[in-house]
């Protein structure tokens, strides 16, 4: 009969701490990555004024949905893959502004359980009214963040090579998200979130993964405008094209920038070249 020798145990001992070490250092196997921002939602006091304002940015709305014979949403296309949702406001006591903001993920569930690792509790991914994936979360001010994937028969992909018009932008590259605690947001972003800092404050972020698009947390103060900004590749021409279209411009740090007929700040800037990543 084999009677294992002291070095064949300790081999054996050897290969379940080395297995021991590779899952804890697995934890975090599964990818964070994201493909990009897939929509901002913004409620709005006149849907009207808001669905002209960026119609004359070019930005055209693919489809919306109404409830109770009213819309209830309408989603205005930038790209393929990047929408404007306008809900319009039925009470004052609604807040306005960003609501949330949308992420595109190629696989939902592999994102799912890569935030499950990471201790978060997103729901569980469903099948949404347009017909993409979808599942949920709250940040640590209770603000709501959204996942996608989108799916061939949503109302999103039957719509691919449509509403494209004279687009004075084709990316929304960043939006702003309201927060109470700073330090707290920054943390949960670049912990379980695996943003990637992208200014000195660290305010700043990149979206987890190479798409490039940006958050950033800003403190919730009754004078903080929400931000949005698109990508154009050349500001002075944005400048003279918004001018055209009859926009009073203002210039920014290399930028420039409109407001919306809510108060929103749309920014037209250059993407700065990423480093670091």
């Amino acid at each position: 009969m084999f009677l294992p020798t002291q070095s064949t145990r300790m081999f054996k001992t050897g290969l379940v701490a080395l297995f021991g070490l590779l899952s804890a250092l697995n934890v975090y196997a599964q990818s964070t990555d994201l493909t990009g921002i897939a929509h901002i939602a913004l409620r709005v006091n006149d849907l009207q004024k808001s669905r002209d304002f960026y119609h004359v940015l070019g930005f055209e709305q693919a489809f919306e949905f109404r409830d109770a014979g009213k819309t209830s949403v309408a989603y205005i296309k930038v790209n393929d893959r990047q929408f404007i949702e306008l809900i319009p406001r039925t009470s004052d006591s609604q807040p306005g502004g960003i609501l949330h903001t949308c992420f595109e993920v190629a696989d939902i569930e592999s994102l799912h359980e890569a935030y499950v690792e990471r201790g978060l509790q997103p729901t569980e991914a469903k099948k949404a009214r347009a017909g993409n994936l979808l599942f949920v979360m709250h940040g640590p001010d209770h603000q709501l963040l959204e996942y996608t994937q989108y799916m061939p028969d949503s109302l999103h992909s039957l719509d691919h090579g449509k509403h494209l018009g004279g687009r004075i932008s084709m990316h929304l590259l960043e939006a702003t998200t309201a927060v109470r605690d700073l330090a707290a947001e920054r943390a949960y972003y670049t912990n379980k979130l695996a943003f990637q800092s992208a200014r000195s404050d660290g305010n700043e972020m990149y979206v987890a993964g190479n798409s490039g698009d940006k958050v950033e947390l800003q403190a919730d103060t009754p004078t903080a405008k929400p931000r949005v900004v698109f990508a154009v590749a050349n500001v002075r021409q944005a400048a003279h094209d918004l001018r055209r279209r009859g926009f009073n411009v203002q210039k920014g740090h290399h930028a420039v920038f409109i407001t919306d007929p809510d108060g929103a700040v749309m920014v037209f800037a250059v993407p700065p070249r990423r480093t670091g990543s």
